[in-house]
């Protein structure tokens, strides 16, 4: 596992790369996070155990993500990821991790780039944009929708309607956890994770 600071499409972000065998995964942080919420919770020291491939990058869209500078567009950090990721791992698609904005960063991204997989926790506006709604019914690929019963920033009654809407999706309800129910159930996320990323991997 290598940190590295990089300068792509104008921005300096610092990254967290692994290389190894099979499909690469890309872990993009929430607003007020950066990458440093993927080594407190053990999940890149995990993957690197497992020798699987990954990407956690800091990101553009502000607060406490060190990049610079900073730059709230969607469609400028979907293009700053698409970028940094070929950059590193070349054409081959990825399974992409993130969750609230990051969440709704990475439902953008697939209807742009191609991906195997996406596991994604109380992705944030999965609604609010009609084009992107209208993709839904051409994901083709593994989504799994990770919900909190004590979120109260997005309502379980959404993921739900969002898991019906996707045609290979399925929603795993954490109890008792809150908007971000990686951080509560750890174990959780990295075991979900893993099963995930095993069906989209042989796809």
């Amino acid at each position: 596992m290598e940190a590295k600071t990089l300068q792509v499409n104008g921005c300096k972000c610092q990254a967290l790369i692994h290389k190894a065998k099979g499909t690469p995964i890309v872990f993009l942080h929430v607003l007020s996070y950066n990458l440093g919420v993927r080594q407190r919770i053990g999940v890149t020291e995990f993957l690197a155990e497992k020798q699987v491939s990954f990407l956690a990058l800091d990101m553009p869209y502000r607060l406490k993500s060190p990049c610079q500078p900073k730059n709230p567009s969607p469609q400028k950090n979907i293009d700053f990821v698409a970028k940094t990721y070929t950059t590193i791992f070349g054409e081959t698609a990825p399974v992409v991790v993130s969750a609230s904005l990051g969440g709704y960063i990475a439902l953008k991204y697939a209807t742009q780039h191609k991906v195997k997989g996406l596991f994604l926790i109380a992705p944030a506006h999965a609604f609010d944009d009609e084009a992107l709604v209208k993709a839904y019914r051409s994901f083709d690929f593994p989504v799994h929708i990770v919900w909190g019963t004590n979120d109260t920033v997005i309502s379980g009654e959404e993921m739900r309607t969002l898991t019906q809407k996707l045609p290979n999706a399925k929603m795993l309800t954490y109890s008792g956890a809150a908007h971000l129910a990686y951080q509560d159930y750890p174990e959780w996320f990295k075991r979900d994770l893993l099963m995930l990323y095993a069906s989209a991997d042989t796809t």
